[in-house]
């Protein structure tokens, strides 16, 4: 690990200051991504911005019309364990705790978790070509060992998927996030458009500017119709996921295909045309595609969702 500084924000206005006053500056709260990223010499950050202990950046609130703002700050555990959550956002609290193992969760913040980077590796592996990590070298996981990658919206630059569980919830859910910029500039939009295609600069993944701190996501009031979260996997224990469905109401999102959580608007659009589960998955997996190895995907991913689907109609009626 390459030698770096540190301080503690007191609030969040400090936090985007000292961001932008410090090159080469990274925010840190739960850590369980960046300090991996930073072993690796993946990260190699000058200097960390500690925000994991903002106490107002950590709470959870309800808001005027009956949804939910959840801090930025907050643990991934607070949140499942939230009764309001939990009650009016099961599809959230079942990604939550999909994700991760508990003791990542007690850590992982609700802004570190929206912002981790891929699991791809090649994107780990500093010997291997990767234009999410060094741009322009190539994307060894075109022509190698490709099982994980992306099935929707890849490009030849990156083929690399989003690993985040919530995110795909938060997505279904219409959540927004609200961030605070360097100028001390607050803007709000929805979560899914936080995150951005690879197209031919993957290694630029959000739409944040450098020293954006999220400081909440605000979860809209629950949406009518059942809610539901499934995910696939090679094994139940410390394994990445292969495929995600999240459903609420007559949202769904998809986590895993992608290089972003990825919101299924023609299935949705299917669905609101009184298409069966099948067809409606179907239509959003047309245009899917696989890279060799990862063709059994589009299958497991048209299964899943079908079941998810099917699966919170029934908790509707």
């Amino acid at each position: 690990m390459r030698p770096f500084t540190y301080e503690r924000a007191a609030d969040p206005l400090a936090a985007v200051k000292a961001a932008a006053e410090t090159p080469n500056a990274r925010f840190i709260a739960g850590g369980t991504n960046l300090l991996d990223l930073m072993k690796l010499e993946i990260e190699r950050p000058a200097h960390l911005v500690d925000v994991g202990r903002i106490g107002e950046l950590a709470r959870i609130e309800d808001t005027a019309d009956g949804g939910l703002r959840i801090g930025g700050m907050a643990t991934n555990s607070q949140v499942a364990a939230d009764a309001r959550v939990r009650a009016r956002y099961p599809v959230l609290a079942e990604a939550i705790v999909a994700g991760g193992s508990p003791q990542l969760r007690n850590k992982a913040s609700v802004g570190g978790n929206l912002l981790q980077r891929t699991r791809c590796a090649y994107f780990y592996d500093t010997a291997k070509p990767c234009n999410k990590r060094e741009p322009g070298s190539g994307c060894g996981a075109l022509e190698g060992l490709n099982r994980n990658s992306a099935i929707l919206g890849a490009s030849h630059a990156c083929i690399a998927t989003h690993p985040s569980d919530m995110a795909v919830a938060m997505v279904a859910l219409d959540a927004r996030v609200e961030t605070l910029s360097p100028a001390g500039d607050a803007r709000r939009f929805i979560v899914d458009e936080l995150h951005r295609l690879p197209g031919e600069t993957p290694h630029i993944e959000t739409h944040l500017v450098p020293g954006e701190l999220i400081t909440a996501v605000v979860l809209p009031p629950p949406p009518e119709g059942g809610q539901v979260y499934r995910k696939a996997r090679d094994r139940a224990s410390y394994a990445g996921g292969l495929a995600s469905v999240a459903v609420a109401g007559g949202r769904v999102a998809l986590g895993m295909v992608a290089h972003k959580p990825w919101r299924a608007a023609d299935a949705e659009a299917a669905l609101s045309g009184g298409a069966t589960a099948e067809e409606a998955i179907s239509a959003e997996l047309a245009q899917a595609s696989d890279n060799g190895r990862n063709g059994f995907k589009v299958t497991l991913t048209a299964r899943l969702g079908a079941a998810a689907i099917d699966e919170a109609r029934g908790k509707a009626r």
